[in-house]
This record gives structure tokens, sequence and C-alpha cells, in this order.
């Protein structure tokens, strides 16, 4: 006797051969998504525009790129600095810590970060304690509460970043609130790519964060943002 195959046989197969890698491809998703899920929840009710944001004694600043000329911030290190100036003028911080690589491969972050802040900005340099070694988020957050002792803090960075400060931070032990930087001239392009970016890079901070590894560069407690606070 021939057997006859069922009608429709190869196409039920073929379904369930979708619907089970349909399966799995929505489950490696959402697993590669949990850091991102984690920071973004971290952060929830710790987020604020500048105009909303509340009082803390130190702003904390990120580094990123600085221009071509290595003397000037480009746009986003630009808006972060105008952001925290902004915060220290109407009362609501009183000491600024840069927090970059000294360095970098485009130029020394702090270093252009206090000549703007001074310069342009009309920041008390007394106000201001720049961090050399704060080479990522990460080691910026470990720094500013192992080195300088901050406790409480705001800190400044763009909107696709400043959930992944905030629950680092808040993660390592400080107190934080972020305020989501100005950022002139960045375009939607721009806001695309780092927002990947971002989420990618949610995955190095959770696997840190879970390792709890120390910053890459040690160094001995610094009294600098004590001492601002108090001159």
């Amino acid at each position: 006797m021939i057997a006859v195959a069922a009608p429709g046989g190869h196409a039920y197969r073929w379904r369930r051969r979708l619907a089970r890698g349909a399966v799995l491809g929505l489950t490696a998703l959402l697993v590669a998504s949990l850091p991102w899920l984690w920071t973004t929840a971290g952060a929830r009710g710790h987020v604020y525009d500048e105009a909303d944001a509340p009082a803390a004694d130190v702003v904390i600043v990120l580094g990123t790129a600085v221009a071509a000329d290595r003397r000037h911030p480009e746009n986003r290190l630009a808006g972060r600095l105008e952001t925290a100036a902004e915060l220290v003028h109407s009362g609501r911080a009183r000491v600024v810590l840069v927090s970059g690589d000294g360095g970098g491969a485009s130029g020394d972050e702090p270093a252009v970060m206090t000549t703007y802040l001074t310069e342009r900005l009309g920041v008390d340099p007394r106000r201001i304690v720049a961090d050399p070694y704060g080479l990522d988020t990460y080691d910026s957050c470990a720094r500013a509460r192992e080195v300088y002792g901050v406790e409480r803090a705001l800190v400044v960075t763009q909107s696709w970043h400043v959930s992944r400060a905030v629950t680092l931070c808040r993660h390592l032990g400080l107190d934080v609130d972020g305020v989501i930087a100005h950022c002139p001239g960045c375009g939607t392009a721009l806001f695309v790519e780092k927002t990947i970016r971002d989420y990618l890079a949610s995955g190095k901070a959770a696997w840190d964060a879970v390792l709890r590894r120390p910053p890459a560069v040690h160094s001995p407690a610094d009294s600098g943002v004590r001492d601002a606070l108090t001159s």
C-alpha cells in the first residue's frame, strides 16, 4: 500500500518551524534586552529636565569627545556643560565635578571642560573639581563615590545616556538624579545612532555592576569636592 501524505502536511511543518523560530527569536531579543530594561527601570523617577531638576551640592558632568581642535567641547559635551552651569547659576548645585578621560583620543576632556565652564560660562574655578580618570560611565560613578566622597549629586548627560548613568551611579551607592543635557545641533540621525549604541552598552554596564568591578585607575581619597564646598 502506498502512503499518501496528508493534505497540507508540508505547509503545516513549515508553519511550525516558522512559529518555533519566532518564539526563539523573541526569547533571544528579550534576554538581550534585559540589561537595557534594568537601566531604564533603575532610573525611573530620577530623571529630570533642567528646568525641573532638584537641588544637590554636586553636579557631575560626564565627559565625551572634544572638538577636533582639542581645545573646545563638541556639541554634546558643550550641552552638558551649559546645563551644569545653569544648575550652578540658579543655585541648584554648588560644585561641578567634571569627570572624563584626561588622555582621551580626542584630547584632555576634563581640562577642556574646566576651561569652557570658567571662560565661556562664568563658573567660579573654585567650584570646579576635575577627575581625569573617569574613563567610562561606570568609572565616573565609582570614583565620584570612592575617591571624591560624593554621596548625593545630580548627573548631567544627554537623554539617550541618562538612564544608564543614573542606574549605574545609584547601584554604586550614590543618591543621584539625572538631568537631561542640552544638545545643540544634534539631529535625529545622531539621536538614533547614540540610542542604539547605548542599548548595546547596557550589557557591559550590567556586567560591570554584577561583578562590582573596581575603577580602571585606583586613586587615594581626594578632598577636592569637600574643599570646594567649604571654600
